[in-house]
């Protein structure tokens, strides 16, 4: 755990969900293969799957941004198509036993959720597959509200959160995510970034201005009790 000052406890965590919460590449991987085997069949898209590494790296990301990455030369077509296949396949996978989330992460948001504090979720995630994998892992009645790109048409993750701290009233928060969306959404709404290093999706500079970086989730726990009022 790397830390650069003693915290302020917080009344609210805010939670990204593809790297943080949950371990999206069980899920994402299989459903990204399915996504490409339709395109080819549909003549939206020739030639091999991109590479695995390539759809990893975008996570955190809006989908038009991630389709721009992974096949550039694509059309206007292939990429709404993608869109939804991705959707789908991804909500038929949810169903399965192999999409997981990260160790740690049910105990420690039901002793956050115990001792006050108010547990948030801010992705930039379509709606139905952010709150799918809630739903599915079993984690959805520990949130107050989830807030997705998809459902709010926020451009950046600082739109979303700006909106969600706006409509909670939340004046002291923690911004929990892997990627560097998560540090900006946190410190330009001048809040507190925690800095999940987990995931391994981004590189070295992803969580650069992160008020602690963190290698476990339960770690959480942790900060939370040493954080001063």
């Amino acid at each position: 755990m790397e830390r650069t000052e003693r915290l302020i406890k917080p009344e609210a965590m805010i939670f990204d969900m593809d790297g943080t919460l949950f371990q999206t590449e069980t899920l994402l991987l299989p459903a990204y293969h399915k996504l490409f085997d339709t395109l080819r069949a549909e003549g939206l898209h020739k030639g091999e799957t991109p590479k695995e590494e390539l759809m990893l790296g975008c996570l955190g990301m809006l989908l038009d941004d991630i389709w721009k990455t992974v096949m550039p030369e694509g059309t206007p077509e292939a990429h709404r198509r993608a869109d939804e296949l991705l959707l789908q396949f991804e909500l038929e996978g949810l169903n399965g036993p192999d999409a997981v989330l990260y160790p740690g992460v049910v105990e420690t948001l039901q002793e956050l959720k115990r001792r006050g504090v108010r547990l948030f979720v801010a992705s930039n995630g379509l709606e139905h597959y952010v709150k799918g994998v809630a739903e599915t892992r079993k984690i959805m009645p520990l949130f107050e509200e989830l807030y997705s790109a998809g459902q709010h048409g926020t451009a950046t993750k600082v739109e979303l959160v700006s909106l969600l701290l706006k409509n909670h009233g939340i004046e002291r928060a923690w911004m929990v995510g892997d990627r560097s969306s998560d540090v900006e959404a946190g410190k330009q709404n001048g809040q507190t970034v925690i800095g999940c290093q987990y995931a391994g999706f981004g590189n070295d500079e992803e969580l650069k201005g992160s008020d602690v970086i963190i290698t476990s989730f339960s770690e959480l726990l942790d900060l939370y009790e040493s954080s001063v009022e």
